[in-house]
């Protein structure tokens, strides 16, 4: 799947943060999100559904311990990728406070 990334203005911001709390992991976030757009079930990615409180949504690995929160959506006729949040493992399962697109 081949798609275009969207995002909330709340994922810039995320990924901004993210240099400052490990700068060691700062070139495999674009490493990710250019895989992502490229396929995003990329096995190097390990894309996932999201049970309970993220369900519908998806995740995939950007590193060890940073994960990219996103929905795929319709948009102009064509399948997009809409980036929800980023952080680590903690901040993105555990702190979810991700705005959720409507369904409807």
């Amino acid at each position: 799947m081949r798609g275009r990334l969207r995002r909330f203005p709340t994922v810039v911001r995320a990924a901004q943060r993210q240099p400052r709390k490990r700068p060691s992991a700062v070139a495999a976030l674009p490493q990710a999100l250019t895989l992502l757009a490229e396929d995003a079930f990329h096995p190097k990615l390990r894309t996932h559904k999201l049970k309970e409180k993220l369900q519908g949504s998806w995740a995939a690995s950007a590193g060890s311990d940073r994960r990219i929160i996103f929905d795929f959506v319709l948009q102009d006729e064509a399948e997009a990728i809409l980036l929800l949040t980023i952080g680590t493992h903690e901040e993105v399962y555990l702190n979810s406070r991700h705005p959720r697109p409507c369904r409807g």
